[in-house]
């Protein structure tokens, strides 16, 4: 039977409908596919430490005299003060290095009886960690000067150059974290690709090989740690 040209023109646009189904469908097919490939990844931790050696020493020195009239108390107080400077200058020193940071007077009676205290503190600032801790390794001799240092006086160790080892440390850290990738995707069958995405924690600066009593804060020798959280493509 002979169609019409009615006829020829609805079945070619029927044929083109179907090629269009067909074509869509394997685009949709590859698309989702692809899509799915895409969103393959692993999410890896990778650290990085450092050993480091603190840049700044800062010791904090409070000493107190006890007596019963001020002009007393003051001049010991007054002689503490001109041996704990003669102590830090016999070592080399310089004498702007210890500056008074506070003093505080306390009278309270005693049995009935007028008593006075009067603490001074001092502060040891340098960058000179080898001349810091043989003043704390020698402070016994303070002592035999006369000088009795309070509870809480003690040396503390600082790294201040982080934001100079940071760079290199995160890029250590990431390089770790694709090493993990890597080993993950050979035992699945996979490559590692590029980064999805990555968060950097935090650095925290401890005693090196536990050492130190205070947060690490009483030895020189520290180690810099960071942990940073990378998410890898998988391809």
């Amino acid at each position: 039977m002979a169609l019409d040209g009615r006829d020829k023109v609805f079945l070619g646009a029927a044929a083109l409908l179907a090629l269009g189904v067909i074509s869509g469908g394997y685009l949709l097919g590859d698309g989702l596919k692809r899509a799915k490939a895409a969103d393959r990844s692993v999410t890896v931790r990778g650290l990085s430490e450092k050993d480091v050696t603190a840049d700044l020493a800062t010791w904090s020195i409070s000493y107190s005299a006890t007596g019963f009239d001020l002009p007393g108390v003051r001049a010991e107080i007054d002689n503490n003060t001109r041996e704990l400077q003669a102590y830090f200058k016999s070592l080399g020193f310089r004498p702007d290095d210890l500056k008074p940071v506070g003093a505080g007077v306390n009278q309270y009676l005693n049995n009935g009886v007028n008593t006075i205290t009067i603490t001074q503190r001092m502060l040891l600032r340098t960058t000179d960690i080898a001349r810091a801790q043989k003043a704390v390794a020698q402070q016994f001799d303070l002592v035999r000067r006369g000088v009795t240092l309070q509870e809480g006086s003690g040396m503390r160790y600082s790294f201040t150059k982080l934001n100079d080892v940071k760079p290199q440390m995160v890029a250590a850290a990431t390089k770790d974290a694709r090493a993990a990738a890597e080993q993950f995707a050979k035992d699945s069958g996979a490559d590692v690709g590029g980064i999805k995405s990555a968060t950097q924690g935090y650095f925290s600066i401890d005693a090196r090989d536990g050492e130190g009593g205070d947060g690490g804060s009483d030895t020189p020798y520290k180690k810099v740690r960071v942990v940073t959280t990378v998410d890898f493509y998988l391809k």
